[in-house]
């Protein structure tokens, strides 16, 4: 096993980063990229900019710091919280799950609650509970209660961090979409510190929300070429039949050919398809028009960015738990290297 690989992504995926509230994962990129590229800044939004300076063309890769969390938006008298998502979250992951709500003094932590099953009409023990039947409780007795702790309305939840190495080269952990593309952007900035090109690493805000980071950076930055590097569904479970499978895990990066935000320039599709094949890197298509990344935003500024997405197919996305393979990490990391280099003749 890549011990270095799996401590970064352990590190980024247990950081606290529900959208707009991405700062400790935003200080983990600053303080990885600066030792690896020419200058880091950080916008007005959030986003991480690191430069690698060069040569045209000017190549931007992009992977989102934020996860999908909860935004606090009611306490009652007795003490439980009532939310809204950000992000997409299934209600079915939620009920009986434990989060953690971070504080400017302290961690909070909490278990999402429903009303008990053996109080349930027969009609209602057949359906999931919607979001607004689900509260968390953080151990307080009143609102008051609440309120010392530090958690208000506008605090944020997330799931909790408990990351873990599997068997077979595979980890499991929280928020590998998409801190599965911020380890595979940094070590990739790694490798390309030779590159004649001028390449960007952006780590975006909000995503999870509207692919909102990238808009901002994108305008800022003013790539010749995009390319998204996300942590993507991998739908290869019982129950889901060969023609809905959006990615299997273990078969290498998926480059996507469209999803519900942008259609991959055809120059960068063949482009990514080819630098595959000659650099024997195992690839495969995302083959579900679903979803959408960074590169939604990045290919509509201003005149047109030609831009493509790479992702690391991962189980259970937008969950408590998530799975990777860390040869499919690897193997992106390759890809998008070898992208890269392909463009320094």
């Amino acid at each position: 096993m890549n011990h270095g690989l799996i401590d970064l992504l352990r590190k980024l995926s247990e950081a606290y980063g529900p959208p707009g509230y991405e700062d400790e994962v935003r200080q983990i990129m600053i303080k990885e990229l600066e030792k690896i590229t020419d200058e880091v800044y950080v916008d007005n939004l959030g986003n991480v900019i690191a430069v690698h300076k060069g040569n045209d063309p000017k190549i931007m890769l992009a992977a989102h710091m934020d996860e999908v969390a909860l935004l606090i938006t009611h306490i009652d008298k007795n003490g439980f919280l009532r939310f809204h998502v950000l992000g997409g979250i299934d209600p079915r992951v939620l009920y009986s799950q434990e989060v953690v709500i971070k504080t400017e003094n302290e961690v909070v932590h909490g278990y999402i609650g429903a009303k008990p099953p053996h109080l349930l009409k027969p009609e209602e023990r057949k359906k999931v509970p919607d979001i607004d039947q689900l509260f968390i409780d953080i151990g307080a007795s009143s609102k008051e209660e609440v309120e010392k702790l530090g958690v208000s309305v506008g605090s944020t939840a997330t799931f909790v961090p408990r990351f873990k190495e599997l068997k077979n080269n595979r980890v499991m952990g929280k928020a590998f979409d998409d801190r599965a593309g911020c380890t595979a952007l940094i070590e990739v900035m790694r490798k390309i510190r030779n590159s004649p090109c001028t390449v960007y690493a952006v780590a975006t805000v909000q995503e999870e929300v509207g692919l909102r980071g990238a808009r901002t950076a994108t305008w800022q930055v003013e790539p010749d070429i995009g390319l998204a590097i996300e942590g993507t569904t991998s739908s290869d479970t019982p129950g889901t039949p060969e023609h809905l499978t959006s990615t299997k895990v273990g078969q290498g990066p998926a480059i996507t050919i469209a999803d519900k935000s942008m259609v991959t320039h055809p120059k960068i599709l063949r482009r990514l398809i080819e630098t595959a094949k000659e650099n024997n890197i195992p690839y495969q298509f995302k083959r579900t028009v679903s979803g959408g990344t960074d590169a939604g935003s990045i290919h509509l500024t201003k005149k047109g960015i030609p831009t493509g997405v790479v992702s690391v197919p991962c189980r259970y996305i937008h969950s408590p738990l998530s799975i990777l393979d860390l040869n499919d990490l690897e193997n992106t990391i390759k890809l998008v290297d070898a992208f890269v280099h392909s463009y320094e003749g």
